[in-house]
């Protein structure tokens, strides 16, 4: 099958990826369009595994304040090159982040980060409403694994589901930051305000 310029251009503005990959992926994909997608999410997310070990140093600081002003945001998105930093996607990455963890509340980046406490804390609640409910214990410890992972989706930013796009978690959105962008790109950390909260 030939692959058109309209096709390739048709999936570069559907994907953001670039000329060459959305080419390569037509061909890969026999012009399959949605398979195309799929082929490059999946390659995003080898050259994101690829990238992941190196130095961050450059970033963005994006904010975000909710409408009525009592909602506030600052998220630090790190990446490799002040040339990446002032691109408009990159920005425009960070600010969709930001309005994430106003709407979302997230705890904390990743899982690694929730406090042993809380995690204490929480196993400890879903396995007495386990007990209570009358499970065993050995589907009590099942429920409570599950129920702890369903809390890490919640609470920790990179597995919550994205707002404007709830088919990708937060992660994901990273990852294919990264396939476009050609870099490393990290969220270091954030700071999320609530007037009058302490």
């Amino acid at each position: 099958m030939s692959i058109s310029a309209q096709m390739v251009k048709a999936l570069r503005d559907k994907t953001g990826a670039g000329m060459m990959d959305c080419k390569k992926a037509l061909v890969e994909c026999n012009g399959d369009d949605e398979r195309a997608v799929a082929w490059l999410r999946e390659k995003g997310l080898a050259k994101a595994q690829k990238k992941a070990g190196r130095a961050t140093s450059e970033g963005w600081i994006g904010s975000y304040i909710h409408s009525n002003g009592k909602i506030g945001v600052m998220v630090e998105l790190k990446c490799e090159t002040d040339f990446v930093a002032k691109n408009e996607l990159f920005l425009a990455t960070a600010k969709d982040i930001a309005m994430q963890i106003a709407a979302a509340s997230p705890l904390c980046v990743s899982s690694d980060e929730i406090p042993e406490k809380v995690l204490a804390q929480e196993k400890e609640i879903y396995m007495a409403q386990a007990l209570d409910e009358g499970k065993p214990a050995n589907i009590a410890e099942k429920i409570v694994e599950g129920r702890l992972k369903k809390f890490c989706k919640e609470v920790c930013l990179l597995d919550q589901a994205f707002i404007k796009d709830d088919s990708k978690t937060i992660q994901d959105l990273v990852n294919d930051l990264v396939a476009t962008l050609g870099e490393n790109i990290q969220i270091g950390r954030f700071h999320r305000m609530v007037l009058g909260a302490e």
